[in-house]
């Protein structure tokens, strides 16, 4: 994979390599929970239930390349896509700090060189789900959560 020195701090979004857009992801899997959005408050609660396909100790997901045909709400975030879908990010998404105007915070992979760093500091889901396919779908109002950050 091939990126410009410190890109995120020059290059626009709309502008990065698909390998630069790749590379903002934080690897903290807290985008591959399910959330709840109030109707009449657009308030979204974060759940600990888990899409299908995310990985609990990598927080990665076990079918990035083909995720969309296995789970077809799966969204795939862009360049293009950013703008409506970012109210739901997690408030540490880098993808959604950047789009904001805001620095990546200094946990993040590309300003430590280590994908464990997400995890030391205590940001990701890292043994903190359970599988959707383990809970109902009426019952996510009992595996609320607040982001860890």
């Amino acid at each position: 994979m091939s990126t410009r020195p410190r890109f995120w701090e020059t290059v626009p979004l709309k502008k990065m390599t698909p390998e630069e857009w790749e590379a903002l992801c934080d690897g903290c899997g807290k985008c591959c929970l399910n959330k709840i959005e109030d109707a009449d408050t657009g308030e979204v609660f974060l759940t600990r239930v888990a899409c299908r396909l995310l990985d609990d100790q990598s927080c990665q997901c076990g079918q990035y390349q083909i995720r969309k045909n296995l789970v077809p709400e799966c969204i795939q975030l862009s360049p293009e896509t950013i703008e409506t879908h970012a109210y739901w990010m997690p408030v540490t998404c880098a993808y959604r700090l950047l789009w904001q105007g805001r620095e990546l915070p200094d946990w993040h992979p590309l300003l430590t060189g280590d994908p464990e760093s997400v995890h030391a500091a205590g940001v990701s889901v890292r043994g903190r789900t359970v599988p959707e396919f383990e809970v109902d779908e009426d019952e996510w109002e009992d595996y609320i959560i607040e982001e860890p950050s």
